[in-house]
């Protein structure tokens, strides 16, 4: 299995299925993909197949993660789906290896108070860290 199916899998066990939260700024979303950042999208009839589509083309290849090692492919990868490719990369300049990416990620999300997404935000980190520690 590539690096890229090893992780869309974490992503697609993250994003789960079809949403539609208003207290969400992405709005409705279906396996993490937004009506906002796709409006043009039926977001509720959107299959994994599509989901994995946009994901390679619109994250993966575009934040360059096919050039990194694993596990710091994952790692980015899983930020730019979760912060945006601007600010992961913002974050990924600052760390010194992996790891460091994780706890920056942390500081990241408890400096923008909000608390009702925190406990989500820091347990999507710890079992990406779990993710790569038992891949070795």
């Amino acid at each position: 299995m590539d690096n890229f199916e090893r992780s869309i899998a974490f992503i697609l066990r993250h994003e789960g299925g079809y949403v539609n939260d208003p207290r969400d700024p992405g709005g409705e979303t279906n396996f993490g993909i937004s009506k906002r950042a796709y409006p043009y999208l039926d977001i509720k009839g959107l299959t994994v197949e599509d989901a994995k589509i946009i994901y390679k083309k619109d994250y993966w290849d575009k934040a360059g993660c096919g050039a990194l090692e694993w596990p710091l492919c994952l790692v980015h990868f899983d930020a730019c789906v979760n912060l945006g490719i601007a600010r992961a990369t913002e974050i990924k300049a600052k760390a010194f290896n992996w790891t460091d990416y994780l706890f920056l990620r942390i500081e990241h999300y408890n400096n923008l108070r909000k608390p009702e997404y925190l406990r989500g935000w820091i347990n999507r980190t710890l079992d990406l860290w779990k993710e790569v520690k038992k891949e070795g």
